[in-house]
């Protein structure tokens, strides 16, 4: 199943709604504590692999990754989706498209 990408533009309208969509970060802990999304879930990259066992309760629900451009997030993406995931979303642009939206 191929799932979309969401866009940053999409995202913010979803939490202005009050929604609170499972975020998880790949980055850093340092880009991480210079600017996140309030209620996202820091897992850096390097990880995530070791922590798919944590993330189980999500196998069947919508996950979002974030990172700063989009690059991390979609490999972190492809890492859930082989482990089984079926909703996970990369947002696309990731943190700096997020700033400009």
């Amino acid at each position: 199943m191929i799932v979309s990408d969401i866009t940053a533009a999409e995202l913010k309208q979803r939490l202005a709604n009050n929604e609170t969509p499972i975020i998880i970060d790949v980055r850093e802990p340092w880009e991480h504590e210079e600017q996140n999304i309030p209620g996202s879930q820091l897992i850096p990259l390097g990880s995530l692999p070791e922590k798919v066992g944590d993330l189980e309760e999500y196998k069947d629900k919508e996950v979002l990754m974030l990172c700063r451009s989009g690059k991390r997030s979609a490999t972190g993406q492809a890492i859930l989706q082989q482990q089984g995931f079926s909703n996970v979303r990369n947002i696309t642009g990731g943190m700096l498209a997020y700033n400009e939206a």
